[in-house]
């Protein structure tokens, strides 16, 4: 049973940093596409960041510079770095899997930068 778990949220003053973790069981991380996303109140779920198998990255225009995502094949754990942290960050942010058949997703952890 594959189980996706977030943490390191928590609150944040403005140009401060954070960093998430998203903690995989039941499946090799290396082998598969994660990403981070998140959203805020009243907005639509958007992509933060993602990572390939083969160590491709993404972000999204938002965070570009400021975020980086990363992985760690022993803690079979994904990383996201955020620095410069803005109130705008401000969301809850998702773990998520892309499997052969499906994707799997954390339970989110909340992010919140204060001015």
């Amino acid at each position: 049973q594959v189980q996706l778990v977030e943490s390191g949220g928590g609150l944040v003053q403005a140009g401060g940093s954070l960093r998430l973790s998203c903690a995989a069981s039941g499946i090799i991380v290396s082998r598969t596409a994660m990403g981070w996303f998140r959203q805020a109140p009243g907005k639509q779920r958007e992509l933060v960041a993602g990572i390939t198998s083969n160590g491709f990255t993404n972000y999204g225009d938002s965070v570009k510079g400021r975020f980086t995502i990363s992985r760690d094949n022993l803690e079979n754990t994904v990383y996201l770095q955020m620095n410069s942290l803005k109130p705008e960050d401000t969301a809850v942010y998702y773990c998520r899997l892309s499997g052969v058949a499906r994707e799997y997703w954390g339970q989110g952890t909340q992010v919140t930068v204060s001015s």
